[in-house]
């Protein structure tokens, strides 16, 4: 399933200048808002949100983007493998990236991650447990679509596995960094609270009430 019609904004007037804080403590769909008048040359006119899942980030700010997920469910613009993207060269301004953010459930029935985000997919011991594996192949199709200058707006979170710090915007930004995109800035996204599992009394490890959006260019330099 391809959509026939280019992804666009209702909003027309020409992005102006407003400064935008390195720390969000507000709903995802306001700084996307944000983040597409600061960061693009341009206002964009065609955006790819690749892992569109149930469209939260869009709700109520008046974009109109190309929604892609594997999973029919959702009802997506294009079904379709955000490490896949059946879209031709140059063929965005913008490209949005959540990927899922714990990779595996363990046995805790009262989590409610898959529901809440869909969360299906596992990572073997040879993976060390991330889906950082994950990275590399999306960056490559994201870079592939991205129009000269366009931007990559990934959300990704840290997380602890067996007692250690999985440093995955690290593994996404030297990703990245290996295809040709250059790292532009970094918004820290606050959190209502931490994903804590509670068999664990005792961590010797903070507890993360953020998460991060990390900016890339298609280009050399940032600005």
């Amino acid at each position: 399933m391809v959509a026939t019609e280019p992804a666009t904004s209702e909003l027309t007037s020409a992005p102006s200048y407003s400064p935008l804080h390195s720390v969000w403590d507000g709903e995802d769909s306001e700084l996307l808002d944000r983040m597409l008048r600061f960061y693009p040359h341009k206002l964009p006119e065609r955006v790819l949100d690749a892992t569109a899942n149930e469209r939260r980030f869009w709700r109520g700010n008046g974009w109109h983007v190309i929604a892609l997920d594997l999973n029919p469910a959702y009802c997506p613009d294009v079904i379709g493998d955000c490490t896949y993207l059946p879209f031709g060269d140059s063929s965005f301004d913008v490209v949005v990236y959540d990927p899922p953010h714990i990779p595996n459930q363990g046995q805790d029935r009262t989590k409610d991650f898959q529901e809440r985000f869909g969360l299906r997919l596992k990572s073997s011991k040879e993976n060390g447990y991330t889906l950082s594996f994950m990275y590399l192949p999306f960056v490559k199709e994201a870079s592939r679509v991205l129009r000269p200058n366009g931007v990559l707006f990934c959300k990704v979170t840290d997380y602890v596995h067996n007692h250690r710090l999985q440093w995955a915007h690290l593994d996404l930004i030297q990703a990245a960094v290996t295809v040709g995109l250059r790292p532009c800035d970094c918004i820290v996204k606050i959190r209502q609270g931490p994903i804590i599992d509670p068999k664990w009394k005792k961590a010797h490890h903070a507890r993360r009430h953020h998460c991060y959006w990390i900016v890339f260019r298609k280009s050399k330099k940032c600005e």
